[in-house]
């Protein structure tokens, strides 16, 4: 197989199940983020990141690559369940739990950034929030599912204290945004 088609030059792409949109489209857009959230990630495991920070990212990529699929398909909002269930976002919530217990207690807002592994987790969360823009303004034209949408706001939630306790973990202090 060939990785070049010539079938997008146009400027369309296909969807899964058929059809053909364009690449600016909607969905594209979601699914495409979703990827680079998933790039990004791969960037901070492969930078390091403590074993067990590793474990979690591990996992929400490949959750991220379900989601991806799920939104590549016009048709998924419609099946009885997709690939990510409300336990998935309950696991997401027992992460940031677990990660959170050990970590400092925030009383001020923090400035992206630290060491390399955390600061690529500030930078996912942000990947992240943007992904859970674009598919919320997905949902205004087309059925996504609820439990996407919960998802991704607790993946953004977690990002964030992953990169608080993988900053803790090597010994870096967060940094406290000063009002100027």
């Amino acid at each position: 197989m060939k990785i070049y088609t010539r079938s997008g030059d146009q400027g369309l792409t296909s969807l899964f199940g058929g059809g053909r949109v364009t690449k600016c489209d909607a969905r594209i857009e979601a699914y495409g983020t979703i990827d680079e959230l998933n790039a990004t990630l791969g960037v901070a495991r492969s930078l390091g990141v403590s074993p067990p920070i590793d474990e979690i990212l591990h996992l929400l990529q490949n959750q991220l690559f379900d989601l991806g699929a799920e939104l590549a398909n016009p048709r998924a909002a419609d099946q009885p369940a997709g690939l990510l269930q409300d336990n998935d976002v309950a696991q997401l919530e027992a992460f940031i739990d677990s990660s959170e217990a050990d970590l400092p207690e925030l009383k001020n807002f923090i400035l992206p950034g630290g060491a390399t592994g955390a600061s690529l987790l500030h930078l996912a969360r942000c990947v992240c929030r943007r992904a859970e823009r674009e598919i919320v303004a997905l949902s205004q034209v087309a059925p996504v599912r609820e439990t996407v949408i919960k998802y991704m706001n607790r993946t953004g939630d977690l990002l964030f204290v992953l990169a608080r306790a993988a900053n803790a973990a090597v010994g870096v202090d967060d940094t406290l945004w000063q009002k100027q």
